[in-house]
């Protein structure tokens, strides 16, 4: 059991550290902060809906680059140790397959995770300062709901990185993504007229597809609306981890099955 932590602490420790050797990483921290630092001090024309509005539009950027990160840095994690041949040496440590796959998730989501704390935490600030409101309790909600999502959408890409190359698992996952963000709780209204085929088709991606819309609570946020229940944040992460589960496992089976 020591042995097994210790490996899984040296894989998430690596991967912390190629997260922030790369310049991208910082050059998209750097610009989310610029962007947001006029929030603690911008209120256009005096008017509170526009300063709203430029705060809705900080928690996209929040959103945009936290799912950037997460995606390209869970999918770059196998990919690069298969074309180089570094996969070898991990495997003869010896380092189990399930250890090196559990390892990499966690290095990829305490990453992907630290990155978006950065943000929230300049946005807390900045808004608090404005505000006068320090961190209140649904913008904590929001922050917890975010880490599932970013432990969903983590191990979503880390499945991916064995079934396409990195450059068509970051499309392809940022077209669901976007796609459920977009349309997901009304896709079985928007195929209630079409035909048989295409309802059934769309109550599977219904079904199947990862509904990320669940973790979103900009609204609340931006709004100053009142916290949501407790037993609906923890239904929601619960859904996240058995949703990563599912991932995991299935990835995990992928794993066993190719040959290295």
């Amino acid at each position: 059991m020591t042995t097994c932590c210790r490996q899984l602490a040296a894989l998430c420790a690596l991967s912390l550290r190629e997260l922030y050797r790369r310049k991208d990483v910082w050059l998209v921290l750097t610009l989310g902060l610029l962007i947001l630092a006029p929030l603690s001090a911008i209120k256009p024309y005096g008017v509170g809906g526009a300063s709203r509005h430029l705060s809705e539009i900080a928690l996209l950027l929040i959103w945009l680059s936290a799912a950037v990160i997460a995606l390209s840095v869970a999918g770059r994690q196998f990919p690069p140790e298969f074309e180089h041949r570094t996969i070898y040496p991990l495997l003869a440590k010896p380092v189990s397959r399930t250890t090196l796959l559990a390892g990499k998730f966690l290095g990829a989501w305490v990453a992907s995770v630290s990155a978006t704390g950065c943000f929230y935490l300049a946005y807390g600030l900045f808004a608090g300062a404005k505000l006068g409101l320090w961190f209140p309790v649904v913008f904590c909600q929001a922050f917890v709901l975010h880490v599932g999502f970013l432990t969903l959408v983590t191990a979503f890409s880390l499945l991916g990185s064995f079934c396409f190359t990195p450059t068509a698992n970051l499309t392809v996952c940022g077209i669901v993504i976007g796609g459920m963000f977009a349309i997901g709780q009304r896709l079985p209204e928007m195929t209630a007229a079409q035909p048989a085929v295409l309802r059934a088709l769309a109550r599977v991606i219904y079904v199947v597809a990862p509904h990320v819309e669940f973790f979103d609570l900009r609204r609340r946020v931006v709004h100053e609306w009142g916290p949501v229940g407790s037993s609906v944040v923890a239904a929601v992460l619960l859904y996240a981890v058995v949703y990563a589960g599912a991932c995991l496992l299935l990835a995990g089976w992928i794993f066993r099955r190719k040959k290295c």
